[in-house]
């Protein structure tokens, strides 16, 4: 149940605990030079002490009995468990080196004189099955950056094809963060959210992708000379097989980790105890993921319970009076959110309540409200200069961040599909 926010000037206090966490995290960074400077966990705690100063039950106990609930909630749990189980495998994967040995096999298998679109595909099915584009863009940007030095194509397009195609399987994969918490803050499966979602990102990978070939006929192929580990590739084939098939997300996980337990165990040069290393290892790396998560699920409740959502979208949606105009509001909050916040997970874990809602009183499917969220998050994400892909794709070429901008042909593709997506929507 929510307290009815009676008046502006109280609506506007029961949301400024959001306005503290953008206004503090985008500052100080500006103010520093460094959008990592300030820890995004430590703006939360900020933000998240505040909400505990403006907001109701009057009652100290009573606010950390609400805040609790809200980052019990059991959608914020279930997240949390599939964050856990992600890193695990991501861990234990890159272990066994089933990166560098997916990577040889799309390599190997580059028709000649399609290096470009060869490698835009690579990036796509290295993302969609590891789910992750900053892992994508380690794995294939050193990669990529030898192919432009020993052909003379453009560093700054070599690596615009690779971050580009890391964010479509970012925005598609059943394991990345952002899908995750896209479906659970929606409440549908990621099957349907899959399908939904495909619909928005096949026009932009096409047309890209012809893109590519023209721009690839002056190019020769890069023939890869290493022996492809195939037994390495299994745990990747497993989860994308499984996920696609729309086996539960946890079982999905759970067999991808076991997989790559039997691959190490049956390795001459692998031990199980740097195999479990590597699993404690990938969960650990989720802990900041988890604790935003956690935070970010509390205030919100606090805010909730305080009517804010309500006034939120009382006051975004006073002038929609479609589904169009509301899935355009759903678009414009994530991105918002993603500025500020320079991670995609984080900006759909913050608004993804709001957006239900939205949602809801518009009629507006689960999967496809989810779908908006996971794309226009990982459009803005992947257009930042101050965010972690572009940042450490930046470094790994040797470029800055602003030059690969002009190059994120895919990203600009999705931005236009996804606009015309909501406006010739279908019923």
């Amino acid at each position: 149940m929510e307290l009815p926010v009676k008046n502006h000037r109280r609506g506007l206090w029961t949301l400024s605990p959001l306005l503290v966490f953008f206004l503090l995290y985008v500052i100080t960074s500006v103010v520093a030079g460094d959008f990592y400077k300030m820890p995004v966990t430590v703006a939360f705690v900020a933000a998240s002490a505040w909400a505990f100063v403006v907001c109701k039950p009057a009652s100290l106990n009573k606010r950390i009995e609400r805040f609790s609930a809200g980052a019990a909630h059991r959608n914020i749990m279930i997240m949390i468990w599939i964050f856990i189980l992600a890193g695990a495998f991501a861990g234990s994967a890159t272990f066994i080196g089933s990166v560098g040995a997916t990577v040889n096999l799309t390599l190997a298998v580059l028709p000649s004189g399609m290096l470009l679109p060869g490698l835009f595909i690579a990036a796509c099915l290295i993302s969609l099955a590891i789910g992750t584009s900053v892992g994508t863009i380690v794995a294939l940007m050193p990669v990529a950056a030898g192919i432009a030095s020993g052909t003379g194509i453009s560093p700054a397009l070599m690596a615009g094809i690779v971050v580009g195609g890391a964010f479509f399987g970012d925005n598609l994969s059943f394991i990345s963060d952002t899908t995750i918490a896209a479906t659970r803050t929606q409440g549908c499966r990621m099957c349907d959210k899959f399908h939904a979602n495909f619909m928005i990102v096949l026009p932009a990978a096409i047309s890209v992708l012809i893109v590519y070939v023209i721009l690839g006929l002056q190019y020769s192929s890069v023939v890869c000379t290493e022996p492809i580990a195939w037994v390495e590739v299994l745990p990747y084939l497993l989860v994308l097989v499984t996920a696609l098939c729309g086996m539960n997300v946890v079982l999905v996980l759970l067999l991808g980790i076991i997989s790559t337990g039997l691959v190490c165990l049956f390795s001459s040069s692998l031990t199980m105890l740097d195999w479990a290393s590597s699993l404690g290892k990938g969960m650990t790396g989720m802990g900041e993921l988890i604790i935003v998560t956690l935070l970010a699920g509390g205030m919100l409740e606090l805010i909730r319970y305080n009517g804010g959502l309500r006034y939120i979208i009382k006051h975004l949606t006073a002038r929609v009076h479609s589904r169009r105009g509301a899935e355009l509001a759903i678009a414009l909050m994530v991105s918002i959110a993603n500025f500020c916040t320079a991670n995609n997970t984080v900006a759909i874990v913050s608004v993804g309540d709001i957006a239900r809602r939205v949602a809801e009183r518009f009629g507006i499917p689960a999967q496809r409200a989810a779908s908006l969220l996971d794309t226009f998050s990982c459009v803005v994400q992947g257009i930042l200069p101050y965010g972690a892909q572009l940042l450490m794709g930046a470094s790994l070429a040797g470029l800055a961040a602003l030059d690969i901008i002009p190059y994120l042909f895919y990203t600009f593709a999705l931005v236009l599909s996804s606009l015309l997506f909501i406006i010739f929507r279908r019923k």
